[in-house]
């Protein structure tokens, strides 16, 4: 794995927002259960996505890739009988969805992956598979796992207090069962703008539910109306450029990002703004400037995935900021609380954890840090982000981690102007 030296300086100019992964996975899974020749216009080429288009080939399905389209053709008739083996990569995402698709058929399914996807949180899915009637060995986490269908529609309970994921998968595939289905939630619902995003595809392809509280219920019979998805910009990813644009002194416009789509990290908006940035949106351009920074106060629970970001924003403002909510952030590709304390605390930062959440004492400027062995993206993006606005260079990595979900960063950072070289 290589480092990059980032040097500091100001981030400014004009870019557009790559594809989203969020939606980029999504997209796959229709396709897989659409019953025809899907097309998806503009999709998030990365790690994750490659690794679900590998799953639904895996599952007898099959992906075209071509640079601004793939195409899916789904899976017509069983293929063989022997187990198929699926390998998930690190992307939880894959894990949970391919789960549930494997489910849907009579063939035994195994799931293996690396880094800490076997410690990603998998049992309140496997439990609601096997109340529809599936068969599954799982490890003691996660996965390797074995699953086999098919399931059926019925009344399910779930507890949504871990990941938005388990009922996203199960949105997606319960309408395309013949039995109609309930799906029941349970506990604290978190990254809920995840499952907004889900039910924004089911609507956009014409598929029934209905929504009373916690309960949702899902007629089955039903199929995907239309044969393509265009996936929009991605906030998730435009939010390291803005903030960059916001504590470097430039200024950053993204295009691209549809706010008709839900997007759990549109969030950093309102928190740059609550950090004393100046944002403007002129129609699918969104631009950050910095003002006058202040200190924050910010639940993230509904948007974990920002949560090592925010925690490099405070440590560049002077002040007191507090993050709290998104418990779950600890089973994400890294404990990425324990990992915002880290980035924090190197840039120069005062951090105290409590039950409250992270309290963060930025004390209005960041020093240099040298952190090479960093493996979460996104922890490796808020690093590189922080890096351009310290007092000296930086040795950030690993560079390859943001494949995984965003492979042209360094490319982008260079293009707004950042100074970004080989270790």
């Amino acid at each position: 794995m290589t480092s990059r030296t980032v040097l500091p300086g100001p981030i400014r100019g004009r870019i557009a927002a790559p594809p989203s992964k969020s939606y980029t996975h999504r997209a796959l899974v229709v396709g897989f259960l659409s019953r025809r020749r899907f097309a998806i216009e503009t999709p998030l080429d990365s790690d994750d996505t490659r690794a679900t288009a590998a799953a639904v080939g895996r599952l007898g399905g099959r992906v075209a890739f071509a640079r601004r389209r793939w195409t899916v053709t789904p899976a017509r008739r069983p293929i063989g009988a022997r187990p198929i083996e699926i390998d998930c990569g690190e992307s939880g995402t894959t894990l949970r969805f391919a789960t549930v698709l494997a489910a849907l058929g009579d063939r035994t399914v195994r799931f293996r992956g690396r880094g800490r996807l076997h410690r990603r949180p998998m049992r309140p899915l496997l439990s609601a598979l096997s109340t529809l009637g599936a068969t599954v060995r799982p490890s003691r986490s996660g996965a390797p796992l074995t699953v086999r269908g098919p399931i059926h529609g019925g009344r399910v309970r779930l507890d949504a207090s871990v990941s938005s994921q388990f009922a996203s998968a199960l949105l997606l595939a319960l309408p395309t069962l013949s039995e109609d289905s309930r799906l029941i939630l349970e506990g604290e619902i978190v990254s809920e703008p995840y499952l907004e995003a889900t039910v924004a595809v089911l609507r956009r392809l014409r598929v029934k539910y209905h929504r009373r509280g916690r309960a949702i219920g899902i007629p089955g019979g039903q199929r995907f109306h239309g044969n393509r998805v265009t996936v929009p910009g991605d906030a998730s990813s435009a939010a390291y450029l803005w903030v960059a644009g916001a504590i470097t002194g430039g200024a950053v416009s993204v295009e691209g990002v549809d706010g008709t789509w839900p997007q759990a990290d549109l969030a950093i908006l309102e928190l740059l703004t609550r950090a004393g940035s100046e944002v403007r949106k002129r129609g699918r351009s969104i631009t950050v400037r910095p003002g006058i920074p202040r200190p924050f106060s910010a639940d993230l629970t509904s948007s974990p995935d920002l949560y090592p970001l925010a925690g490099v924003l405070a440590a560049s403002v002077a002040g007191t900021s507090l993050l709290r909510g998104a418990a779950h952030v600890v089973h994400k590709e890294s404990n990425r609380r324990a990992e915002t304390v880290r980035l924090a605390s190197a840039f120069g930062a005062r951090v105290r954890s409590s039950q409250a959440g992270l309290r963060i004492e930025g004390r209005g400027h960041l020093r240099p840090v040298d952190l090479p062995e960093l493996s979460d993206h996104r922890v490796v993006m808020s690093a590189a982000v922080g890096a351009l606005a310290a007092s000296g260079p930086s040795r950030i990595g690993e560079a390859e981690a943001v494949r995984k979900s965003f492979p042209g960063f360094w490319r982008a950072l260079e293009r707004l102007g950042g100074e970004v070289g080989g270790a």
